[in-house]
């Protein structure tokens, strides 16, 4: 086991916990957490009271509704079949284009509607650390949309994810090897025996579980044979595993012989000592630092391993360190664009975000849900920020603190390329008005510009900062201050706090 912390713990340290295993929280959210000690605060996160079906998933997401779809899909060929018989073969094939057309268009409007979702519910939700770790599984059991097609199918891979966040890892991973999204995402589906596919089988031992390195090109020829017949039925949206199609014969990997299914493979799999310390280190990375020493990955497999792989006592051994209060673990790490916007949201307490932001955020700063780039998820610390990317967040900061005014044309022109917000006209966002100032700096308060600038300091950056970062905003606010302290220079103030280095970082 790792050392733990002390009992006792400041107000800071209760505002890292909570960013990092959460998405952070306004001043009087952190004074709360703080309220409940260490132990307490970490058990609320680990043992949310808050249910799983707090927020319903999106209908179209049902069963029902998912056989319901492929009897339309199906049904409109064929209506288009018959209809392009008497068609010449230019109409025809304008005909189908329009249905192709039809079909992407509900599809994209399903996606943006998943995006909003699931942002809305990170930074709603009284259980942060469950969509954290659902954050964690969607990285790490990278799926994208685009190439899975059927919306509801991600979202229910997501479902998933949220499901397991403090379960058995060998129960997701098998999970997913009867996942829909991840057996259309990895072409599962067409392993057969005799032609085996590959992909499963590496991505599960390199990246899902084991690490480079520490498995054979034969182990994963061998897995690949076992890991075949498992076939999709896109009417209902479920796996199933056909043995006819499966190769029964025995193989050999890890030294071990048997006529493994990939259900077998799995098993053998969590035999294997590098499985919990590729996970435990993958999870001390997102959570703390990168590059744990030898000493502490080694004591947090042990606890894995102890546990029977459930991230629930591994999560709880980490929050209750003493390295995680560590000076080398506090601000160390850029914040990723989902961290980013729930948490700058969540600071400036606004709790219906403009219309569109949700999705405008994570295109403009490189991480748009459902949809990592490749199998591997994304790159994560410095891969955030360059220079457009850090512009960017600078113009949202301004766009959220300032209101639509100054900003309005360059977000009402990313609107029109937003589909899927029906609840949220596109003149909402123009008429966004900006936080409430009132509350967030209270008129006593602006009186004293360097305890209006404390307080911001606390707000934001929930740290002290340096002398040299903080001088120059007391300057500012000084300059600033006429015979009233208006809403508009405290919007200019916040957006001068929130366009520095020292706020990516948490």
């Amino acid at each position: 086991m790792l050392p733990k912390a002390d009992q006792t713990w400041t107000i800071f340290e209760a505002a890292h916990l909570l960013n990092r295993a959460g998405f952070g929280g306004s001043p009087s959210d952190i004074r709360n957490f703080h309220g409940l000690g260490r132990e307490k605060a970490v058990e609320s996160l680990v043992s949310p009271a808050e249910p799983l079906d707090a927020f319903p998933l999106p209908e179209w997401s049902s069963d029902e509704q998912v056989a319901e779809d492929y009897k339309k899909l199906i049904a409109g060929r064929q209506a288009l079949r018959q209809q392009s018989r008497g068609l010449s073969p230019e109409k025809a094939e304008m005909a189908k284009r329009e249905a192709q057309r039809a079909v992407r268009r509900e599809y994209r409007e399903r996606e943006a509607e998943a995006r909003t979702w699931w942002f809305r519910r990170m930074l709603t939700t009284e259980a942060p650390l469950r969509e954290k770790m659902t954050l964690f599984w969607h990285d790490h059991f990278a799926t994208s949309v685009q190439k899975v097609k059927q919306t509801a199918l991600v979202v229910r891979q997501n479902d998933l994810f949220r499901r397991h966040a403090f379960g058995s890892f060998r129960d997701l991973t098998q999970a997913i090897l009867m996942d829909p999204a991840m057996t259309l995402y990895l072409d599962t589906q067409s392993s057969k025996k005799g032609m085996p596919n590959e992909n499963f089988a590496r991505e599960v031992m390199e990246l899902f579980t084991l690490g480079e390195g520490n498995y054979s090109e034969q182990d994963i020829r061998e897995a690949a044979r076992a890991f075949t017949g498992y076939q999709i039925n896109r009417a209902t949206g479920t796996v199933t595993h056909n043995k006819k199609q499966w190769d029964g014969s025995n193989k050999t990997i890890f030294g071990k012989t048997a006529p493994y299914d990939g259900k077998g493979v799995i098993d053998l799999i969590f035999t294997k000592k590098e499985t919990a310390r590729f996970m435990a280190g993958k999870l001390w990375e997102f959570f703390v630092y990168e590059k744990p020493n030898a000493a502490a990955l080694d004591a947090l497999a042990e606890v894995f391993q102890q546990a029977d792989f459930r991230t629930g006592p591994l999560l709880r051994e980490i929050f209750l360190s003493r390295e995680f209060y560590a000076a080398s673990s506090i601000r160390s790490q850029i914040k990723c664009p989902v961290q980013y916007s729930v948490g700058l949201l969540k600071q400036l307490e606004i709790s219906t975000p403009p219309a569109g932001f949700p999705i405008t955020s994570g295109e403009q700063l490189g991480q748009v849900l459902f949809m990592p780039p490749n199998v591997a998820g994304w790159d994560w610390g410095q891969a955030w920020i360059n220079t457009n990317t850090l512009l960017t967040r600078y113009n949202l900061a301004g766009y959220l603190t300032k209101g639509a005014g100054e900003t309005e044309k360059v977000m009402a022109s990313e609107k029109v390329r937003m589909p899927g917000m029906k609840d949220t006209p596109k003149r909402a966002a123009r008429g966004w008005d900006g936080p409430d100032y009132e509350k967030i700096a209270p008129r006593p308060l602006r009186e004293n510009p360097e305890n209006l600038v404390d307080s911001l300091i606390f707000r934001f950056f929930q740290g002290p900062l340096p002398e040299k970062a903080r001088g120059p905003l007391v300057e500012y606010a000084i300059a600033k201050k006429g015979a009233i302290f208006t809403n508009k220079e405290t919007a200019e103030l916040c957006h001068l706090m929130l366009s520095t280095p020292y706020y990516q970082l948490y």
